[in-house]
């Protein structure tokens, strides 16, 4: 399908510049110094998308530089607008261990109501609220994906939070998943593979959402046990077996959370093996403390520590330095990425121990991944986050939530897929003429300034025009060589600049990376 796209999207801008019926309206982009056509690219690859300031840090410090610092990141300093809109949240304010304690006597108390009218009432606010945490924390992805400097890490953040990925819809995860992004994924975005995997690990949002928190001596649940070494390590096809997976469950027993104030009563001779932190809890009353056999080695059992084992081993898996690889790839690459680019990946992962950093900066180097520039087609997360980046990157957005609406249409929200595989990395799974519907009208909608991105609750702020400004004149400028003749020809016909707008938000060029 994505082949079809250049003629299917061209049509649809001829027809909107045909049905104007106006005079054509000549929208020159303003002056800058050129940027090379690959490094342009580059940049559009290695973010969500360009924008004005980004294409300036680019230009101003060489794309080695650059590149360099978005690999190893520093603070991120965000627009003042926009910190203070993430320090206004309920999440930014309040630590998640104290914020879902008292989410849960709230549901405790509304259980207790004998009233039915009050009873219903009461639970009503208490899935209010925890819709609120859950929005709260995807506005605050968002903002930082539109508007961080720290753009690859960004990507990288979206990235591991899909292959690690929770569903904020099961128990009371919509309070825990602005915590399991900004502390458990973000940190570790571009670290050690093996660091990431254990903040995941430990973390009550995936404990929960794969239910290892019912994981006992003798009441062995393997739910996590699989996904854990199918999904997030050593990949299907992998090297392990039915016995593994049972084995890592019997490893995992007694790992869990603990939502309440009280410590669990610990058999004396295992007192000291007890660990809580935060909401994690090791109870081990619960642990099967019996010798293991895993990945064809023995595991003495002896207690959480043997868990610090069993993740070394899979962490160091040269499988899971292939399927790490192999899916990276995937995602800044194409559908189906070269072997021998995958092959040199994994072989930077086993080298470096996992570090992530180094594993994209073969990747990039790679004549492989160059030639595929332009040409890997934006999921709905990168469309949205790149076409408003690019119309309102003077301005910082007040109002998330019609991107978030955008990425519910599209099947994309954050948070939102319910199978623990995360969302399809492949072109063709976003490809659908549904999908190219909803795109046309999301640029209409933005190139137009009727977006309601800077509609506050109160209604009072107006929406800013999306005139052609800075980035969009670089963008302009430094692909128009590369433009099709017939995005040429629409944009010509534009006949304002919110149509010139709409016509490039809407070009084929706009729909790939």
């Amino acid at each position: 399908m994505p082949q079809l796209l250049p003629s299917l999207l061209t049509a649809a801008l001829l027809a909107c510049a045909m049905l104007s019926g106006c005079a054509a309206v000549a929208v020159k982009p303003e002056h800058s110094e050129p940027a090379s056509r690959q490094s342009i690219a580059m940049l559009e690859r290695v973010t969500w998308g360009i924008s004005g300031a980004s294409v300036r840090q680019m230009q101003s410090q060489g794309w080695q530089r650059y590149l360099h610092d978005q690999l190893h990141p520093g603070k991120a300093v965000l627009p003042t607008e926009v910190q203070a809109q993430i320090d206004a949240m309920t999440i930014s304010q309040t630590p998640m261990a104290q914020l879902v304690t008292a989410m849960e006597q709230r549901r405790k108390d509304a259980a207790a109501v004998m009233d039915d009218g009050a009873k219903q009432q009461a639970q009503k606010d208490y899935q209010q609220e925890l819709n609120r945490l859950a929005r709260e924390a995807a506005t605050r992805s968002l903002l930082l994906d539109v508007y961080s400097p720290n753009q690859l890490q960004q990507q990288m953040s979206w990235f591991w939070l899909n292959h690690f990925s929770v569903h904020q819809g099961k128990h009371n995860l919509r309070a825990m998943v602005g915590d399991y992004e900004a502390n458990a994924i973000a940190p570790h975005a571009l670290g050690k593979f093996r660091d990431l995997l254990a903040a995941t690990v430990h973390h009550p949002a995936m404990l929960r959402y794969l239910d290892n928190e019912a994981n006992a001596a003798k009441r062995i649940n393997e739910n996590y046990a699989r996904e854990l070494m199918e999904l997030h390590t050593l990949g299907v096809g992998g090297g392990y077996s039915q016995q593994d997976v049972q084995e890592l469950a019997r490893i995992l027993t007694g790992v869990g959370v603990n939502l309440g104030s009280e410590t669990p009563k610990v058999k004396p001779a295992l007192q000291d093996q007890y660990v809580r932190r935060g909401l994690f809890e090791f109870n081990p009353n619960r642990h099967d403390y019996g010798d293991k056999q895993f990945l064809g080695q023995p595991i003495k059992g002896r207690g959480l520590a043997e868990l610090d084992e069993a993740l070394d081993r899979l962490s160091r898996s040269p499988a899971t330095a292939r399927f790490i690889s192999g899916k990276l790839a995937q995602y800044f690459v194409g559908d189906n990425p070269p072997p021998d680019l995958v092959a040199q990946m994994a072989q930077t992962f086993e080298r470096s121990d996992g570090m992530i950093a180094d594993v994209l900066q073969t990747m990039f180097a790679s004549e492989q991944f160059k030639q595929t520039l332009g040409r890997k087609f934006k999921d709905p997360m990168h469309y949205v986050v790149s076409a408003v980046r690019l119309a309102y990157d003077d301005k910082p957005i007040l109002n998330a939530g019609p991107m978030l609406g955008w990425l519910s249409r599209m099947g994309q929200p954050l948070y939102g897929r319910q199978t623990p595989d995360g969302y399809a990395l492949a072109d063709t799974a976003w490809a659908s003429p549904g999908q190219m519907n909803t795109r046309f009208e999301i640029a209409r909608t933005i190139g137009s300034g009727s977006a309601g991105l800077f509609k506050t609750e109160d209604g009072q702020a107006k929406e800013k025009p999306a005139f052609p400004q800075l980035a969009s004149a670089l963008y302009f400028q430094a692909l128009q060589p590369t433009l099709s003749a017939a995005t040429r020809q629409a944009l010509d016909q534009a006949a304002s600049p919110q149509e010139w707008n709409t016509f490039l938000l809407s070009s084929p060029e706009m729909m790939h990376r």
